[in-house]
């Protein structure tokens, strides 16, 4: 039996139970597999603060260090004060420049564009995200937005590789190079050279703007964009409307050395402790983690159990128009798994 170590950080505020369950179906699907897994578990955040005196503990970097491989529930940033995100905390300190988030419809779930296949690849390490701000004088604050040619050539290689790997066709850069002329131009110079040698890949650009209005029209006309850090973030959460919303999309930050899969969702203080949190999210970037370590078998076990459940309707969170509790819906996952042909 194969045995991987991974580091797992719940989150908070759902964060605990939608791990708790994802941890539950991923271990049946490796169960069935031949797959075994070792969590080593970390709080991040005010948790972590109020326990250990960091927002993000040693022995948790020691662990991403040692495992290369992190699951990741959601973990609350306060808005305008306070400390710093986890996440982009998290993606500096282990240089994890590409986000990738796959948006794609879940069967038998009714949403305004069905049979979406979009692939977001956003850089994930600098831009706005930078965090390079300062006041000028007392009213007054500058935010540096920090472009490079190392970056920018890095996650559009990563882009064109996907793209060649799996039979993706079709790339956009998104930009705004009509007003910032020089960073967003840096950008697009970078994509347009690495573009040259995938000539297989049909690449375009489109301004960010422009972009929003062509993603509502007529979200089928893109195949894989390549956007800047700010510009992906907000265009990756636009785009999870069209299958459901952040609850249901999966989340992967990846460097050379290491990767860590989150869900992508708030922590939903508001409904923490109820067990009626979809676990939907982190289950498919457990699929997602799963991928990437190679264990291929697994994350198409556990995949198509999740699109059964959902297929079924009877054991679905009230999010998306059942009565199950987080409980149950795992329950029903692990049911398919066990019930499904051995592998």
């Amino acid at each position: 039996m194969t045995t991987h170590a991974i580091t797992l950080i719940p989150g908070d505020g759902i964060g605990h139970e939608v791990s708790r369950a994802v941890v539950r179906m991923v271990e049946a699907a490796g169960a069935r597999t031949g797959v075994n897994f070792q969590w080593e578990e970390f709080q991040a955040g005010a948790e972590a603060y109020e326990r250990f005196g960091q927002y993000i503990p040693d022995e948790l970097i020691h662990s991403i260090e040692r495992t290369r491989v992190g699951l990741k529930g959601p973990v609350t940033t306060p808005i305008g004060g306070g400390f710093q995100s986890i996440n982009v905390a998290l993606r500096k300190r282990f240089e994890l420049f590409a986000n990738f988030r796959p948006i794609r419809n879940l069967p038998a779930l009714p949403t305004r564009y069905p049979e979406v296949d979009l692939i977001i690849v956003r850089e994930n390490t600098e831009g706005e995200y930078s965090g390079i701000e300062h006041e000028v004088v007392p009213g007054v604050v500058e935010s540096l937005k920090i472009i490079t040619e190392k970056a920018s050539t890095r996650i559009a290689r990563f882009a064109f590789e996907y793209a060649r790997k799996h039979a993706r066709h079709k790339i956009h850069a998104i930009h705004k190079a009509n007003i910032m002329k020089m960073s967003d131009g840096l950008f697009l110079r970078c994509a347009r050279n690495v573009s040259k040698e995938y000539p297989e890949v049909v690449y375009g650009e489109h301004i960010v703007d422009n972009t929003c209005m062509q993603l509502v029209m007529n979200p089928y006309q893109y195949d894989i964009l390549l956007l800047e850090n700010l510009y992906g973030d907000i265009i990756s959460d636009l785009c999870a409307a069209f299958v459901g919303g952040l609850g249901l999309v999966p989340g992967a930050n990846i460097g050379l050395e290491s990767a860590i899969f989150e869900a992508v969702h708030g922590s939903a203080p508001d409904i923490a402790g109820k067990d009626i949190a979809n676990p939907t999210a982190l289950l498919q970037s457990a699929v997602l983690m799963l991928r990437h370590i190679n264990e291929a078998a697994t994350a198409d076990l556990l995949h198509a159990a999740l699109e059964r459940v959902y297929r079924a309707k009877q054991h679905l969170t009230r999010d998306v128009g059942g009565n199950a509790s987080t409980t149950e819906f795992a329950d029903s996952v692990i049911a398919e798994i066990e019930t499904s042909p051995a592998r």
